[in-house]
């Protein structure tokens, strides 16, 4: 196969069902965002929202329509329902909203479960199927594409089968591409589903998609399974978003669908790009990453065990289920206290260092890293400060650019309530003595402004770098007072980012710890 075709469909809803996760509330600027990056990735149809239900959908709709979207791989879709029972077709303001849209594809959803047709609908069989035909004629009359999302499919079918496929019948009838069967409760497991899927596939000969929600955790399995049952057609969400536990994976789905099955969904080139647009979109939704997300997670192919790092050492074939880079993503070798030699020298391979021959070297560094660990240091999310313990056991770290003399910390509660912290250092850089005092709104971030203001004049790249992130962790293996803490921080110079560890007793200089590895590593890699 060439690439994708409309022999297969990879048909995402993040906009619209994806956006219904608790938490996430996209602005039209967003979805606009969020299309690019999706139409970027090569999908076949993006979900845009449900114009005429909801201000912010309505509009985006028109400004895509006005030239602000401009798609090179997908079609656009508009998500709305069939008419209201009792109302004509071309009275029913919402199927308006959706011609109006200028969205070229349309998306009908309908009750196909007959306890919701009597309950919700309030209304019979009968006329529930004159809505799904009259809607979907109706779409289609105006040049429009329609698919029929099949509500609580699986649920209805097992409860009342004819009823199910009448209503997808009917939406055939009045001229609808594909129905999709939809696991909306996401109560279904693969093996059922699949069968479901099959039965439906020999019965009709209609063209079958699937919508699996994640509340089994099996929203991707059985996204595969029905594939493999003859579903040409997939609905998914970047990065599994969506109500309650979440939708179908998009990357997942398609990560398999190319790698597993051989299916060539994207455009050539396309499934490098899952990593970087699977974090750039858990940007714009304001969720952090999910690092252990298949595929396209951080630790999706990150090994910890030192069997493990032995064999890979050897063919990283042998642990790694495939490439990471066919996926845009990275393998990396963890340095805990599990970790054995094989595991540090691969970990010195990303580093630059050839251990090849260096036994006593690496012993001794391997047996600090566990000394360590043991004491609550963590390097597995360190890589900075592991180099830095790496290079200084093998004598190859260069003089740091400065040396603490002392540090003090004050904390200022004043009489109109406000809170400061105040810093002072004293640092030897470049042959002089300095001293500087800041204040900040916490010690940590007062003992950082008074480092960075010592030692600026001194090391023209300081400005460069930027404080990222700041985790602390107090480790309950230690109760009470004496409970050490962990302090991890994140640095960038708007190039890369690296992350720095301190562990003590006392959170001021466990961050103290971490804030110098930082700029030592930048030094270090400045030459």
């Amino acid at each position: 196969m060439a690439g994708p075709t409309d022999e297969f469909h990879v048909y995402d809803t993040t906009l619209r069902d994806g956006a219904q996760r608790e938490g996430i509330s996209y602005s039209v600027t967003d979805k606009l965002a969020v299309a690019r990056l999706l139409d970027g990735v090569g999908v076949g149809f993006i979900e845009g929202g449900w114009p005429g239900a909801l201000p912010k959908d309505t509009e985006f709709f028109a400004r895509a329509a006005a030239g602000e979207l401009e798609l090179k791989h997908a079609k656009l879709v508009a998500f709305g329902a069939t008419r209201k029972a009792g109302v004509r077709v071309e009275e029913d303001p919402q199927v308006k909203a959706l011609l109006e849209s200028q969205a070229p594809v349309v998306t009908l959803v309908a009750k196909s479960d007959l306890r919701h047709i009597e309950r919700a609908l309030r209304t019979d069989t009968e006329e529930n199927l004159k809505m799904v035909r009259d809607t979907v004629r109706f779409l289609k009359d105006h040049g429009r594409r329609v698919f029929l999302d099949a509500e609580h499919f699986f649920d209805g079918y097992a409860f009342s089968p004819d009823t199910s496929l009448r209503v997808l019948e009917s939406a055939v009838e009045g001229g609808a591409d594909v129905v999709v069967l939809c696991d909306t409760n996401g109560g279904q497991l693969p093996l059922g589903l699949a069968g479901t899927v099959a039965e439906i596939v020999e019965k009709t000969g209609f063209r079958v998609g699937i919508h699996c929600q994640d509340d089994t955790s099996c929203a991707v399995a059985n996204t595969l399974a029905a594939v493999q049952a003859g579903a040409t057609h997939v609905q998914c969400t970047a990065n599994g978003y969506g109500e309650r536990a979440g939708n179908a994976d998009l990357f997942a789905v398609v990560g398999n669908l190319v790698t597993k099955l051989g299916m060539e969904v994207l455009p050539t080139g396309a499934l490098a790009e899952l990593t970087r647009v699977s974090h750039a979109l858990a940007e714009i939704a304001n969720i952090a990453p999910d690092t252990h997300q298949a595929y396209v997670g951080s630790s999706a192919f990150a090994h910890k065990a030192g069997l493990h790092a032995s064999a890979i050492k050897v063919d990283p074939e042998l642990y790694n289920h495939i490439d990471p880079d066919t996926v845009g993503n990275d393998m990396r070798v963890l340095v805990t206290e599990m970790a054995g030699r094989a595991s540090l020298e691969l970990k010195g391979r990303e580093f630059g260092l050839d251990l090849a021959g260096r036994s006593t070297e690496v012993g001794t560094a391997l047996a600090r890293v566990k000394e360590l660990e043991a004491k609550g240091w963590s390097f597995e999310a360190a890589d900075a400060s592991l180099e830095l313990l790496l290079r200084g056991e093998l004598s190859e770290l260069d003089t740091p650019p400065f040396t603490l003399e002392s540090y003090r910390v004050v904390l200022d509660h004043r009489s109109d309530g406000e809170i400061v912290s105040e810093a002072t250092v004293k640092v030897h850089v470049a042959g002089e003595r300095v001293i500087a005092t800041a204040e900040g709104n916490g010690p940590v971030h007062a003992l950082d402004a008074a480092l960075r203001k010592a030692l600026l004049p001194h090391l023209s790249w300081l400005d460069t770098v930027e404080l990222a992130d700041y985790k602390v962790r107090i480790l309950t293996e230690h109760p009470g007072t004496d409970a050490v803490t962990r302090v991890l921080v994140e640095s960038t110079d708007g190039e890369r980012g690296w992350t720095t560890v301190g562990v003590h007793g006392n959170i001021v200089e466990a961050s103290w710890l971490a804030l110098c590895d930082a700029l030592v590593h930048k030094s270090m890699r400045s030459g």
